[in-house]
């Protein structure tokens, strides 16, 4: 048997009226957990929720059946869209084998672990801090009856309630971490296929809730090692597009144009996606990028405010983008360009700025995502929103921000409904507000309808059952060129 059984809860999945369409993307996370894990001896059980081949995956029944005799240890890794639906499944699942210990990890419980694991008592640790570093300790704690206050990067009942164990040290060089396990899974079976260049973000945009995870450190792996990652997929099963979902890719000029060089010389014919910021992607850079097969370049520029940008510590000027991005619709395919419209202080003077900018940028030929606010919970925003505005978050049946969509809600133009059998879903979002605030709204009638009904009158959130690459909440990671 197994010593572990490891599950990939991340999903792409949109559900229409009449359809549902799902993007299949390689789960880097648990492959590279896999690999320490067979590195150190012990056997991996992985299993992949995204090929359960239900009618319904959030049928907790099928996930039950997905996940018949699992290990003594069960990991299940979700991002914050689906942590309800995570939870709600690992309740079911500790109904079917109360002996296992069930372990929740990824990034969704960021900041809510110890809330977690007070109300539900069938969650038995939380994981925080990079997996690599704490899984093989954690696992043969729990092997042989080991202290598990010793084990970093856990939370854990203990006598005088949740006990919080410090996340490991940081991985330095992320070289070292090898390959995820790709011969886990069949590699041919996955529209997407993720990079990782580096991990963490040092900036400090108060919205912003992947930087923290990484405490605003970051590490990076040698342009060497990603290009040879590169020709291994491509090796293996004919990769052609890379998707680099890290937020801190061009973090250099050499950085970029030594990764430029050395995908040049492998003479491969390959394509790939990356972000960039405004501050740092300079003309040298993006024809760099261009050159070696970059298709898409994406810019995280937030608001046309220069009120609202300074607000939000983004670290330019709306002037500075505007000529990054008008540079740049002249070098690649394609320019996504993500706004964040709804901030608790925006004006409609700042949001006009805003949309005067999108207009602008879709005019030059850049694709436009607009995105609904988040408040998730460790973002510094949501951290800084007074007692009175947390308590004044509202759930709208009929508008979830797009990065929180589950797959359980139908989407409609620029509108959600939530139907039959997954109303108790968002009934369990709704008694549980302070660990959920990511599906919840501020002023929605006075901030957010309003702003709404001026987008769709220029032609933003208009487009009936749109396909996953023009979605906007993962529009940057589709495999579609």
């Amino acid at each position: 048997m197994a010593h572990i059984t490891l599950v990939n809860l991340n999903m792409l999945f949109v559900r229409y009226s009449d359809s549902y369409e799902k993007e299949l993307h390689l789960p880097l996370g648990p492959l590279y957990l896999t690999t320490v894990l067979e590195k150190a001896g012990y056997e991996v059980d992985f299993r992949d929720y995204q090929l359960c081949e239900a009618d319904d995956p959030f049928d907790l029944d099928s996930f039950v059946e997905f996940m018949a005799d699992p290990a003594p240890v069960v990991g299940l890794s979700c991002m914050a869209n689906l942590l309800p639906f995570s939870i709600l499944a690992a309740r079911r699942l500790k109904e079917r084998y109360p002996d296992r210990t069930i372990v929740l990890g990824g990034v969704g419980a960021k900041a809510v672990e110890e809330k977690v694991l007070e109300r539900f008592d069938w969650i038995d640790l939380v994981a925080h801090g990079e997996g690599e570093a704490s899984i093989v300790p954690l696992v043969e704690a729990l092997g042989n009856g080991g202290d598990l206050s010793k084990v970093p990067g856990i939370f854990m009942r203990g006598e005088g309630g949740v006990v919080c164990n410090p996340p490991p040290e940081r991985i330095r060089d992320l070289d070292a971490l090898g390959r995820p396990a790709f011969h886990r899974v069949d590699l041919e079976a996955y529209d997407a296929y993720g990079m990782v260049s580096s991990r963490g973000c040092p900036y400090k945009c108060s919205f912003c809730s992947v930087a923290p995870v990484w405490n605003h450190k970051c590490y990076f792996r040698s342009p060497e090692d990603v290009v040879e990652e590169m020709k291994e997929l491509h090796a293996k099963v004919g990769v052609e597009l890379f998707l680099f979902q890290d937020e801190f890719f061009v973090s250099s000029k050499e950085t970029v144009k030594r990764f430029c060089e050395l995908l040049a010389k492998t003479g491969l014919k390959l394509y790939w996606k990356a972000f960039a910021r405004v501050d740092l992607a300079d003309q040298e850079v993006m024809e760099a990028m261009a050159r070696t097969g970059c298709v898409e370049i994406r810019f995280g520029i937030e608001s046309g405010s220069e009120r609202i940008l300074s607000m939000t510590e983004k670290g330019f000027t709306p002037e500075m983008a505007v000529d990054v991005v008008s540079r740049a619709t002249q070098l690649f395919p394609r320019v996504d360009t993500f706004f964040i419209w709804g901030y608790p202080d925006e004006t409609m003077e700042d949001f006009y700025k805003s949309l005067f900018q999108m207009v602008s940028f879709r005019l030059m030929g850049a694709r436009i995502l607009p995105s609904l606010l988040c408040y998730l919970p460790q973002s510094r925003l949501y951290a800084e929103l007074s007692e009175e505005r947390k308590a004044a978050l509202e759930f709208c049946d009929d508008l979830l921000p797009e990065y929180v969509i589950t797959g359980h809600e139908v989407c409609k133009v620029g509108t959600v409904s939530i139907e039959g059998p997954h109303v108790g879903v968002f009934d369990f979002i709704k008694k549980h507000k302070d660990l959920f605030p990511g599906f919840f709204l501020l002023d929605v009638e006075t901030n957010i309808k309003p702003k709404l009904a001026v987008l769709q009158e220029h032609g933003f959130y208009t487009r009936e059952n749109r396909e996953l690459s023009d979605l906007d909440s993962c529009g940057a990671h589709s495999p579609r060129i």
